[in-house]
C-alpha cells in the first residue's frame, strides 16, 4: 500500500468537490432546507399527537373549532380536534385513518364512532373515556364502529410505498443516469447520429416506464402473497393510473437530465425534488389538519396526485371515470415536463 498515491488522490478528489461551486453550495443548503421545512411544518410546542373529528362544524381548523368540541374534552392537550360538516366527510375520513375518532357534536351521552384497525384509534379512546370518568359522576358514552368495510393501515400505507419506490426509480434512472452519460461524452457521439433529443428522451422514458412496471409487478405479487392486500377496485384501471404516474415522475427527471453537467449537483437536485414528496404527497402519514398552504403545495406535486388516484381505486373501488381529475392532472405534468425537457436538452457539456 502506497499512502502517497492515496493522499494524492484523496487531494485531487476533494479539491474536485470544492472547485464544483454547485455542488458544494448544495451540501451545505439543502440539509438547512430539511431542517427548516420540518421546523415550520412540524415544529412547535404545542404540535398534537393524535386527531380528533367533530361534526358537524364549519370551520376544519382555527379558533373557530373550539366551540364545536364538547367542553369535556377539549383540554386534552394531546389531540387536534378537526371538524367537517356532515358525518358522512367525518366517516370517510376516520376509513381512510386520517383522523383517529370521530365524534357527534352536541349529543348526550357522547356518541363517537372509532376504526378498529386504526393504530392509535383505540389509544385516543381510552383517553377520552379516561378524562370523562375523572369524577364521581361517570359520564356516559355510546360507542359505534364505522359501518363500512375497514381499511386496513397497510391496504393505505402500501401505495404510498409504491408510488415512493416509482418516484426514486424514475427520477433517479433517467435524471441522475443521462447527467453521467452528458459527462462522460457518451451524449456528444449521439449528437453526429441523427437521433434528435425527443426521440432520446422518449426512449429513456419509454424504456425506465418498462422497468418500473416489471420491478413494480414483482414486488407487489411478493407482498400480496405475505399481506394478502385488498384491492376493491380494476387492477387493469390500477395499472393505468401507476403508468400515468410513472410517466409523469419520469419526464420530471428528464428535466433534470437536460443540462446537467455534474452529478453530484444533480444528485443534490434530485434530493430537492424526492424530499419534499416523500413528505408532503401522503406517502407514511395523512396531511389532514395541517395549514392550507401545505395542502396547496401538496397539491402541486405530481406524487399526491398518483397516490390519491391509486387509493381510491384500491380502497374504495373507484373506477378511471371517478379519478379522471387526477389522471388529467398527470397527463398535464406529463406534457409539460416533456416539453420543457426537450427544448432546454443540450447534447454537449
Amino acid at each position: 500500500m502506497n499512502f502517497s498515491r492515496m493522499w494524492a488522490i484523496f487531494v485531487s478528489r476533494n479539491r474536485e468537490f470544492f472547485r464544483d461551486k454547485a455542488a458544494f453550495g448544495w451540501n451545505l443548503l439543502f440539509p438547512f432546507l430539511i431542517i427548516a421545512g420540518f421546523a415550520i411544518i412540524f415544529g412547535g410546542d404545542e404540535r398534537k399527537e393524535f386527531k380528533v373529528g367533530v361534526f358537524p362544524c364549519a370551520s376544519s381548523l382555527g379558533a373557530d373549532i373550539d366551540r364545536c368540541v364538547p367542553p369535556q374534552i377539549e383540554f386534552i392537550k394531546q389531540v387536534q380536534f378537526i371538524g367537517f360538516p356532515t358525518q358522512g366527510e367525518g366517516i370517510d375520513k376516520l376509513k381512510h385513518h386520517k383522523v383517529d375518532l370521530l365524534i357527534e357534536r352536541g349529543k348526550t351521552p357522547l356518541h363517537y364512532w372509532v376504526n378498529d384497525t386504526a393504530p392509535k384509534g383505540y389509544v385516543v379512546e381510552k383517553m377520552i373515556q379516561g378524562v370523562l370518568n375523572q369524577g364521581t359522576d361517570h359520564v356516559m358514552v355510546r360507542q359505534e364502529v364505522v359501518s363500512t368495510v375497514p381499511i386496513r393501515y397497510i391496504d393505505w400505507l402500501f401505495p404510498g410505498i409504491i408510488g415512493m419506490n416509482i418516484m426514486f426509480s424514475a427520477l433517479y434512472g433517467v435524471g441522475f443516469v443521462v447527467v453521467r452519460y452528458r459527462k462522460n461524452g457518451v451524449l456528444k457521439r449521439l449528437k453526429a447520429t441523427p437521433l434528435t433529443a425527443f426521440e432520446y428522451l422518449s426512449a429513456q422514458m419509454l424504456s425506465r416506464l418498462f422497468v418500473i412496471a416489471f420491478s413494480l409487478t414483482i414486488l407487489w405479487i411478493g407482498c400480496d402473497l405475505i399481506f394478502d392486500f385488498h384491492v376493491e377496485g380494476s387492477y387493469i384501471d390500477l395499472a393505468i393510473v401507476f403508468m400515468v404516474g410513472n410517466l409523469s415522475l419520469t419526464s420530471l427527471g428528464l428535466i433534470i437530465a437536460s443540462r446537467g453537467t455534474s452529478e453530484e449537483f444533480a444528485n443534490g437536485l434530485l434530493n430537492f425534488i424526492t424530499w419534499p414528496m416523500m413528505f408532503l404527497s401522503e406517502v407514511w402519514f395523512s396531511l389532514e389538519g395541517a395549514p392550507r398552504w401545505v395542502t396547496m403545495v401538496s397539491e402541486m406535486l405530481p406524487l399526491t396526485h398518483l397516490l390519491s388516484g391509486v387509493r381510491k381505486i384500491m380502497n374504495d373501488g373507484a373506477a378511471l371515470v371517478d379519478v379522471q381529475l387526477e389522471l388529467a392532472v398527470l397527463c398535464g405534468f406529463t406534457l409539460v415536463f416533456l416539453s420543457v425537457g426537450a427544448s432546454l436538452f443540450s447534447w454537449n457539456k
